[in-house]
């Protein structure tokens, strides 16, 4: 009897672990359904090029158009990202092969045929969507241990070679495409979802006979036939004069789930590598401030232990050397509250982004998501800058809490607008899609003064009101002489070296996040290892490395007794990485690839 009320006990218990799970899609970026023979529409975006970095709208050149051109509407992140979202002449049927239907027809000039060249020249690629999945190029590869299959965001809007027997440099135009529709079909409604799409590039010199009309047959493929159009003996040259035809296949595959493709990744042993390596140097850094903290209070206790007479106990050794100096009101301290302020805004921005994150409300489908939820959290974010600067702006023994508060607020958003407004000139010359238009600009300055501002007056009044913070021991009216110190205890050298290691904690995974954002693909590796945890790895990794350097510096500095603390910290290497990254490439135009990388950096530093 005893049994079988434990067994309905534990029966009991196991099932209070049960509980129902709903899922759901963000609005706007749900697959949709699509039954037989429904149309599919496809939408162009911005052309671009891990040569010169700079986008530029599909229509810039002379490709088919619809019509009349629609934009799509766009967030915030889109824009600022350079997408420009518009309709495209191609026209899909679910579940409906199409072969070789005919676009349209063009005849270069001098001017367009330049233009075309040019991106040729500069590597530019097409980039197309068809229900919110972005087009990509299946690339087969034949390395052991690596997928079969990798995909690239985009075709080539051409290629340059040389025709057989001849050294003279060519360009050919991609001019036919065959795309894949990848679907899932549910077999009790019918209807099927799209999961993918991909194209395969080819340039083709279509030929016909006869005068060219809207009923024309090319005699290079046959609409007829279930064949795709795969090579020419003729590519598609681009030169003046030359006649263009453009044309496109569209064939179905069944497939599983959404976005596999796109967040493929080929690179997990290494990226575990990197996590490794981060984790052993945090752990070597760990070890290293609990040793010295170690040696440091077990010889301070000893020294204590071993004082026989009543005026060697009155002297001060160890924490004592310092204690009354160490808070001291440092010089600049207004500059420190704007410091601390700033850095308290830009961890609870990064906090609540992570969150945001990990529940799935900022994957690759929710284009733009990210950067559109980092500005506004920035903004709200105010509230808790202007309180921490204001708060410790009051234990600095300052009075004017409104100064501090209009430093907090105006001192790093004019820094970073100032270098983005000069950047933005620059890539506006170029006439690129990736200059921010005037109405964002607007937007963004409205969410500074409309919104920011205000919050970090509200949060320094509410701060200032608290009662101030007072120190744990009292100051010295004299400050402490400082004895002097050994050459590595040289400030420069100290935040220079000091910054070393931390930087080292986080470089293998920022290489990684810097070439997803040069080479336009998707960073998302933590997919798989949410639940345990994942997407915190390198930002705990980088926190804890953060922490640990300034503990270590000042232990060392006080051991010293330097009450002038300084710590090392690894932004400089950060931005030293990034420079010598882009110098050290091979690119045409390092001055505007700079201002487009520190322009997308600039909500990375």
């Amino acid at each position: 009897m005893g049994m079988e009320a434990s067994g309905s006990a534990i029966v009991f218990l196991l099932l209070l672990f049960i509980h129902v799970a709903h899922s759901f899609y963000l609005p706007g970026v749900a697959p949709q359904d699509f039954e037989k023979g429904d149309e599919l529409k496809v939408k162009v975006n911005k052309l671009t090029s891990i040569k010169t970095q700079l986008p530029y709208s599909y229509y810039s050149l002379p490709f088919c158009q619809p019509k009349k051109i629609v934009d799509s509407t766009e967030n915030l992140g889109e824009v600022l990202r350079g997408d420009r979202i518009e309709n495209a002449p191609y026209s899909f049927k679910m579940r409906e092969a199409q072969m070789c239907n005919v676009l349209c027809r063009i005849t270069l000039d001098a001017k367009t045929a330049k233009a075309f060249k040019e991106k040729i020249d500069d590597e530019y690629r097409v980039n197309m969507i068809l229900d919110n999945l972005p087009l990509v190029v299946p690339i087969e590869r034949g390395d052991p241990g690596s997928p079969a299959v990798v995909y690239q965001l985009g075709y080539h809007v051409g290629l340059k070679g040389q025709y057989e027997g001849s050294k003279e440099q060519k360009f050919f135009m991609h001019n036919h495409l065959a795309f894949t529709v990848r679907y899932h079909r549910d077999v009790q409604t019918d209807s099927a979802r799209i999961v993918g799409f991909e194209v395969k590039p080819y340039s083709i010199k279509h030929e016909y006979d006869g005068k060219w009309s809207e009923k024309t047959r090319l005699t290079t493929c046959d609409p007829h036939t279930k064949r795709l159009v795969v090579s020419s003996s003729t590519p598609q040259e681009v030169e003046p004069k030359k006649e263009i035809i453009f044309t496109y296949d569209e064939s179905e595959v069944k497939w599983a789930s959404r976005w596999d493709a796109y967040l493929l990744m080929n690179d997990n042993q290494i990226h575990w590598f990197s996590i490794v390596n981060s984790l052993m140097i945090v752990l070597f850094l760990s070890g290293m401030v609990a040793m010295i903290m170690l040696r440091t209070l077990y010889r301070d206790i000893s020294r204590y232990n071993e004082l026989e007479t009543q005026e060697e106990a009155q002297e001060e050794t160890g924490w004592k050397l310092v204690h009354g100096d160490v808070f001291r009101i440092p010089t600049n301290s207004d500059l420190l509250c704007v410091y601390v302020g700033t850095g308290v805004q830009c961890l609870g921005m990064v906090f609540v982004t992570m969150i945001f994150a990990m529940l799935g409300f900022l994957s690759p489908s929710n284009r733009g998501g990210l950067m559109t939820a980092m500005l506004l959290l920035w903004v709200f974010m105010g509230l808790f800058a202007g309180y921490a600067s204001s708060r410790l702006y009051k234990m600095f023994k300052g009075t004017e809490w409104k100064r501090i508060a209009f430093r907090t607020a105006f001192l790093f958003p004019a820094v970073v607008s100032s270098i983005f407004f000069v950047l933005n000139a620059l890539i506006w010359g170029q006439k690129s899609s990736g200059a921010v238009p005037f109405g964002t600009m607007f937007a963004l300055i409205f969410l500074w003064f409309g919104i920011s501002v205000p919050l970090v007056f509200v949060g320094a009044y509410l701060g200032f009101k608290k009662p101030a913070v007072d120190d744990p021991v009292k100051t010295n009216k004299i400050p402490r002489q400082i004895p002097e110190q050994a050459w590595y205890m040289n400030p420069v050298f100290s935040i220079l070296i000091g910054g070393i290691l931390p930087f080292g904690a986080v470089f293998i995974e920022l290489f990684f996040i810097l070439t997803s954002i040069w080479l336009n693909q998707f960073y998302y590796i933590f997919v798989r290892t949410t639940f345990c945890g994942g997407d915190l790895i390198v930002p705990n990794i980088r926190l804890i490395s953060a922490v640990s350097i300034p503990l270590r510096d000042v232990l060392l500095l006080h051991k010293a007794s330097d009450h002038k603390t300084g710590v090392g910290d690894a932004l400089l290497w950060v931005h030293a990485h990034r420079v010598l990254r882009i110098f050290c490439a091979d690119r045409n135009d390092r001055v505007l690839c700079l201002s487009l990388v520190y322009k997308a950096h600039l909500f990375l530093g």
